[in-house]
């Protein structure tokens, strides 16, 4: 199964997105700072998606979390929303 990576996932497009990859059966890797959005959103798309989705708090511009990100998954995508 491809993985992507949703910057921004859980704001409002992010979100959005990430149900229809997971519909269209993706894994999730997401990735946001919660300065637009809240954690509850993630709890939400996993019960409305049917399972867990890998989450990382953390800003896009902080280069060593993103470097973690990319070396604790396989990403075959990624969907940018962080603004």
């Amino acid at each position: 199964m491809k993985r992507v990576l949703v910057t921004g996932g859980l704001g409002y497009i992010g979100s959005h997105t990430c149900v229809a990859l997971r519909s269209a059966g993706y894994e999730l890797v997401v990735v946001d700072n919660l300065c637009n959005s809240k954690i509850s959103v993630l709890n939400r798309l996993e019960r409305v998606t049917g399972g867990p989705i890998a989450f990382t708090r953390a800003d896009v511009r902080d280069f060593d979390a993103l470097r973690a990100v990319f070396a604790n998954h396989v990403i075959d995508a990624v969907i940018h929303f962080a603004a």
